[in-house]
C-alpha cells in the first residue's frame, strides 16, 4: 500500500485505535515509527536508528551513574558450557525452558550442546570464584553491555518478549551483606529515574513476593510500571540480592581480616530495550509514537510552508538557520527539506515518529521574523519570535517532558484501587489460578517501599493474620493495593 492510499484510508497511518485494538495499534505504530523492522525469524527484530538513539542516551546515563559507583565494564562470552549452566538448580529451573542450544557446527554435531547465554549468573561467577581470595580483592564489581536470548514463549511481542534482546547485566560481589543491601536500593534508583525522569513513566518501586523473585536469589527488588490499556503491571527493572547462594555453589569465598574463610555476598541487576517498549505503550496515541524530549532522537523537526508565489528559498534559508540556531544550543534537531512531500504529509509523518516539537515557517512567519510551534503532546499552537527562539524551545520541551510524566501518572493513579476484603480480592496462589486465561494471570508485582498507612489491627483478609504491609497487584484494569500478612511476600 502506498504512503498516499495509506493516508487516505485511514487519516493517520495507523488502521488501529489504541483503545479498540491495543495489540495491533502497538505493533503499527513502532513499525510505522520506524523503530523496529520485522525480521524472517520469530520473535527477533531490527532495532533502527529511531530506536537505538532512545538506547544510547539510556545507555550514556546509566553507564555514567555505575562508574560512580566504582562499577567497571567487562564483556563475557555469548556461550556457555551445559555444565556450568547446570550447576546451579534453582537458578537454571527459572531459564530452562527458554535455553536456546547449539548443537551443530556446519554438518558435524557438537559432542556437547552449547547454550547461549539467557543471562550470565553461571557464565560470570566461576571467574569470580578465581579473582576473590582475600578481602582485598572486594568488593568486585563488573557490569556489560550485551545482548541475550531467550527462546521460549508463545506471543512475541517488540521489545517487550523478542527472543534477543539488549541489556546490562551488573554482577557484583561483597565482603558483607550491608553492603549489598545498599547497592540494591541505589541500582533501584537509577532505575526509577530512568524511566521517570528519561522516559517520563511512572513506577512504583518495592520488593518481590517468594514466588515472584529472581530464582536462586535471596530477595528481588523492581520498579513497576503499569499499562492503562491493557490493565497489567509490567516488570521495569530488577535489582536483586543474590545472598550467598551462588558463592557456595561457585565457591566463591575469600580470607577475611581476621584470617578466616568467609563466602561472599552478591547482586545482579540489569535493565533491557523492554523500557522501551514501555514507553510506547505507555505515552502513544492514535497519531502514533510520542516521545519525551529528553531520548527522542529528533527533539525538534523544522518543517517549510511555502506558498503558492512565496519566496521559496527564503523559507528554506530560515529553516536552515533555524536548524542551526537550535543546534548550537544543545539540541537535536533537523529540517524536512524534502520537495516530493506536502507539509500536511511531513506534519503526519513526524507525529507519527513522535517528535516532541514542530516548527513551521512560511512567509507571514518570515515577514514577522518568528516561527509556529506546535506540540506533539496537545497540538498546542504558538508564535514564537526568532530573537529568543532556544530560550521558549528549551521551556516548551521541559514542559512537554513534566507533562507526559504527570499526564502518565494520573492515569495510572486512575488504575489504583485499595482492596481491603475478601470479596475484593483472593491470595496470591489462588488468583493467578483463577485468573489465568487469555489477558494472563494476575499475580503480585511488587510490595512498595512507600507504604499506605495501615491502621492498626487491619487484618489480612487472606489469611485472616495481622496485616503487616501493603502490596501491589495487576489484575483487570486495575492496580490493587491490598493488605497482606508479610509470610505471603
Amino acid at each position: 500500500m502506498g504512503k498516499k492510499e495509506m493516508k487516505k484510508e485511514t487519516g493517520l497511518g495507523l488502521s488501529y485505535k489504541k483503545d479498540e485494538n491495543f495489540g495491533e495499534w502497538y505493533s503499527e505504530v513502532v513499525v510505522n515509527s520506524e523503530m523496529i523492522e520485522y525480521y524472517d525469524i520469530s520473535g527477533c527484530y531490527i532495532l533502527r536508528p529511531w530506536t537505538m538513539t532512545i538506547w544510547e542516551i539510556m545507555h550514556d546515563f546509566f553507564d555514567a551513574e555505575i562508574k560512580k559507583m566504582k562499577v567497571k565494564t567487562c564483556y563475557f562470552p555469548l556461550f556457555v558450557s551445559p555444565g556450568v549452566l547446570q550447576k546451579e538448580k534453582d537458578h537454571i529451573e527459572g531459564f530452562a525452558p527458554e535455553v536456546a542450544w547449539v548443537t551443530k557446527s556446519g554438518e558435524s554435531e557438537l559432542d556437547i550442546p552449547i547454550a547461549i547465554r539467557p543471562t550470565s549468573e553461571t557464565v560470570m561467577y566461576p571467574y569470580y570464584s578465581k579473582w576473590i581470595r582475600g578481602h582485598r580483592d572486594l568488593p568486585l564489581k563488573l557490569n556489560q553491555w550485551c545482548n541475550v536470548v531467550r527462546w521460549e514463549f508463545s506471543h512475541p511481542t517488540p521489545f517487550i518478549r523478542s527472543r534477543e534482546f539488549l541489556w546490562q547485566e551488573g554482577h557484583t560481589a561483597f565482603a558483607t551483606k550491608t553492603e549489598a543491601d545498599a547497592e540494591v536500593l541505589d541500582i533501584l534508583e537509577l532505575y526509577r529515574q530512568i524511566y521517570e525522569d528519561y522516559l517520563a513513566v511512572p513506577v512504583i518501586k518495592g520488593k518481590k513476593s517468594e514466588l515472584e523473585k529472581f530464582a536462586g536469589g535471596l530477595y528481588t527488588t523492581s520498579v513497576e510500571a503499569f499499562i492503562p490499556n491493557t490493565g497489567r503491571g509490567i516488570q521495569g527493572a530488577t535489582s536483586h540480592c543474590l545472598g550467598q547462594n551462588f558463592a557456595e555453589m561457585f565457591e566463591i569465598t575469600f580470607e577475611n581480616e581476621k584470617g578466616e574463610k568467609a563466602m561472599a555476598w552478591q547482586n545482579s541487576w540489569a535493565y533491557s530495550t523492554r523500557t522501551i517498549g514501555v514507553m510506547v505503550m505507555v505515552h502513544g496515541d492514535d497519531k502514533g509514537l510520542m516521545l519525551p524530549p529528553k531520548v527522542a532522537t529528533v527533539q525538534v523537526i523544522v518543517v517549510p510552508v511555502p506558498f503558492k508565489d512565496a519566496d521559496t528559498q527564503s523559507i528554506l534559508d530560515a529553516c536552515s538557520d533555524t536548524v542551526k540556531k537550535l543546534t548550537e544550543a544543545g539540541f537535536r534537531v533537523e529540517a524536512d527539506l524534502r520537495d516530493n512531500y506536502s507539509p500536511g504529509w511531513k506534519y503526519s509523518h513526524w507525529e507519527m515518529k513522535g517528535v516532541p516539537l514542530r516548527i513551521e515557517i512560511g512567509p507571514k512567519d518570515l515577514a514577522k521574523n518568528q516561527v509556529r510551534a506546535v506540540r506533539r503532546d496537545n497540538s498546542t499552537k504558538v508564535d514564537l519570535p526568532m530573537a529568543n527562539l532556544a530560550e521558549k524551545v528549551r521551556d516548551m520541551l521541559n514542559d512537554i517532558q513534566k507533562s507526559l510524566f504527570n499526564a502518565a501518572k494520573e492515569k495510572r493513579d486512575a488504575c489504583i484501587k485499595v482492596a481491603k476484603t475478601w470479596d475484593e480480592f483472593e491470595v496470591e496462589k489462588d488468583v493467578k489460578t483463577r485468573t489465568k486465561g487469555e489477558m494472563g494471570a494476575a499475580k503480585t508485582l511488587c510490595s512498595p517501599f512507600d507504604q499506605l498507612e495501615l491502621p492498626e489491627g487491619t487484618l489480612c483478609f487472606a489469611s485472616g493474620k495481622l496485616a503487616k504491609k501493603w502490596s501491589y497487584w495487576g489484575r483487570s484494569l486495575v492496580l490493587l493495593h491490598i493488605s497482606i500478612n508479610p509470610t505471603s511476600i
